[in-house]
């Protein structure tokens, strides 16, 4: 579902892919080869929210107020990103949680299901892990390099070949 909301209206590039079971309203940026998988909902009624370039949001991962996704982001499944940014490269395990005023820094991952405190800085290719998420070690480069591609090709895939098969 696509929607505005108080006047303000999503703006998709035409090479993203937008899984029709993902709620996209309100303030929301998608740019090129972006992909949002099903029951994702990116809420963008209290600031803008940003899908990068070449970025994926998983299954059911909600993005509210001024989250900013830059490019070639991965956010995994059941992941809530809220006001925060997260820079290129970076990876949001499956089930994480990132808050408010959090920059998830290029290359960064937050290990599945940590939690990232209000106003936490995460350094460039580190890995962080828990709740509260502290740095568990160093990366040399960004995990997503696999990710990425991955989800653009699937993306692809879904475009051409998908079909409702409730109609």
């Amino acid at each position: 579902m696509i929607r505005s909301v108080d006047g303000l209206e999503p703006d998709i590039a035409e090479s993203a892919y937008v899984d029709e079971a993902a709620v996209v309203i309100g303030d929301v940026v998608i740019e090129d080869d972006a992909s949002v998988w099903p029951n994702v909902t990116l809420r963008g009624d209290h600031g803008r929210i940003v899908v990068g370039e070449r970025s994926n949001v998983q299954d059911n991962a909600v993005l509210h107020e001024d989250a900013v996704l830059e490019p070639e982001v991965t956010v995994g499944h059941s992941a809530i990103v809220h006001a925060c940014t997260v820079e290129s490269g970076a990876l949001v395990g499956i089930n994480a949680t990132v808050l408010d005023d959090v920059t998830i820094g290029e290359g960064a991952v937050v290990a599945a299901g940590s939690v990232v405190t209000p106003g936490t800085d995460i350094p460039p290719e580190t890995m962080v892990v828990g709740s509260p998420a502290e740095v568990k070690t160093e990366l040399e480069g960004p995990l997503t390099e696999e990710t990425v591609p991955h989800y653009a090709d699937l993306a692809s895939t879904y475009e051409q070949t998908s079909e409702r098969l409730d109609e």
